[in-house]
């Protein structure tokens, strides 16, 4: 289970105006063994559910990741939701059953099981973007593509200046490389619509991005599904959708 399957899995159930102008909280065993980054995921895409905003309570994670990166040690508040406080729904999932999800056009609630769906024919793999450019998602790529190569275009975009160097340093870029992949520099990209990898009429594309509306990487008789890193490295491979537990 990937953390992008996680959001998918409550966009999927919710939809797409399932917390209109609402604050969305995520808490759960399953979230503290996942990191800051993986975290920022799920508040990341609480807005694809029509939320304002995002929440997950501070921890030992959120400390050490505050302590690293706050370089002057400003002083911060934590606030926290009151003991008492009322929800106006609650949702619960058992992490340990989600299967790898993909959502596809053109809702990010759109979302289905990998089984529901593999086999369908890609022409374009995209991994990055802000959902998921971080390194921990480049790194999860280029475990599946070490000693493969990419059956389809396959693009790599790193979320920062900084998420790019880190991945050059530990030679993630080598894989990615030998596997076929295009590297981009750190942007948008295609995910708006905006170049390096703009989908023409009738393309499909797997993508780590955050919305598949119509239109949204390029022509709007195009397709995009919402996946996993994980997903659309192993569809990369095979060109198709494809449940990424064989190669993990």
């Amino acid at each position: 289970m990937n953390i992008k399957d996680v959001i998918l899995a409550v966009i999927g159930r919710i939809g797409t105006d399932g917390a209109l102008y609402r604050a969305m909280e995520f808490v759960g065993p399953a979230l503290a063994g996942m990191s800051m980054e993986a975290r920022m995921t799920i508040t990341n895409m609480a807005i694809e559910a029509g939320a304002k905003n995002g929440i997950i309570p501070f921890d030992d994670v959120t400390k050490a990741y505050l302590d690293e990166h706050l370089r002057d040690k400003t002083e911060y508040t934590v606030f926290e939701s009151d003991k008492d406080a009322e929800y106006i729904a609650t949702e619960e999932f058992d992490g340990s059953k989600l299967e790898p999800m993909v959502a596809q056009p053109h809702l990010p609630s759109n979302a289905v099981p990998i089984s529901q769906c593999a086999g369908k024919a890609m022409d374009q793999a995209y991994i990055g973007s802000c959902t998921n450019g971080r390194i921990e998602d480049l790194r999860i790529a280029a475990g599946i593509m070490k000693g493969n190569q990419v059956a389809i275009r396959t693009i790599v975009v790193p979320a920062t200046p900084e998420i790019w160097k880190q991945a050059a340093d530990e030679g993630l870029f080598d894989v990615f490389y030998s596997a076929g992949c295009v590297i981009s520099a750190p942007t948008c990209g295609a995910c708006l619509g905006g170049f390096m990898g703009v989908l023409a009429e009738g393309e499909k594309c797997v993508s780590t991005t955050n919305r598949n509306f119509v239109g949204r990487m390029g022509s709007p008789k195009s397709e995009v599904y919402l996946a996993s890193p994980a997903t659309a490295a192993a569809s990369a491979i095979t060109g198709k959708l494809t449940d990424p537990r064989s190669y993990l």
